[in-house]
């Protein structure tokens, strides 16, 4: 999903992969670094834990402001997304979190370019460097998915019920994620 974000100039993908082929994930991302122009963003994730590409756009637009107000906990914006995706203040606890570790198969990815052909062409490399097959769906929810963002983002059978009358179980879990995400914001 390719998306312009006109209050920043920049547009952002977040994507899904399937079947990735991860042995060292120090060893892939300096060779995505490499592979890639200076001026685009990326940050990989554990697709287990994303709760739609929404989230992960949610993750974008709060990292891009915290940028653009000086408000970032991070010096590095790949870092900033990490940390708003996973809606904690410590760099160390969200890599442990949403990081994607070595033997992880499915994955998501967040790119951010002024250039819509950047994006493109650094969703293609990092489907090549990780020897993953781009697979939007892995960023759908499932039950065994609902089940362990709950754990990990803290999501209450009170918080559930509140709001399910409104929305179906995917769609609630969903608001609480993006409402997560963008109160890292004002906790600061």
């Amino acid at each position: 999903m390719l998306k312009y974000i006109s209050e920043f100039g920049n547009y952002v993908a977040a994507a899904g992969f399937r079947n990735a082929k991860i042995d060292d994930v120090d060893v892939l991302l300096k060779s995505l670094k490499t592979k890639l122009r200076p001026e685009i963003v990326f940050q990989l994730f554990d697709a287990r834990l994303i709760a739609t590409s929404d989230h992960l756009l949610s993750a974008a637009l709060n990292a891009l402001k915290a940028f653009r107000n000086g408000e970032n906990i991070s010096r590095n914006l790949s870092v900033e997304l990490l940390l708003y995706a996973s809606a904690q203040r410590q760099i160390r606890k969200a890599a442990e979190i949403l990081g994607i570790k070595s033997g992880a198969k499915e994955i998501a990815a967040l790119v951010i370019s002024e250039n819509p052909e950047d994006v493109k062409s650094a969703l293609a490399i990092i489907e090549e460097s990780t020897g993953a097959k781009r697979d939007d769906s892995v960023l759908e929810l499932s039950e065994e998915k609902i089940t362990a963002i709950r754990r990990v983002f803290g999501i209450t059978e009170t918080e559930i019920e509140t709001m399910k009358g409104k929305y179906g179980l995917q769609e609630v879990i969903k608001n609480l994620v993006i409402e997560r995400v963008a109160l890292l914001y004002v906790w600061r």
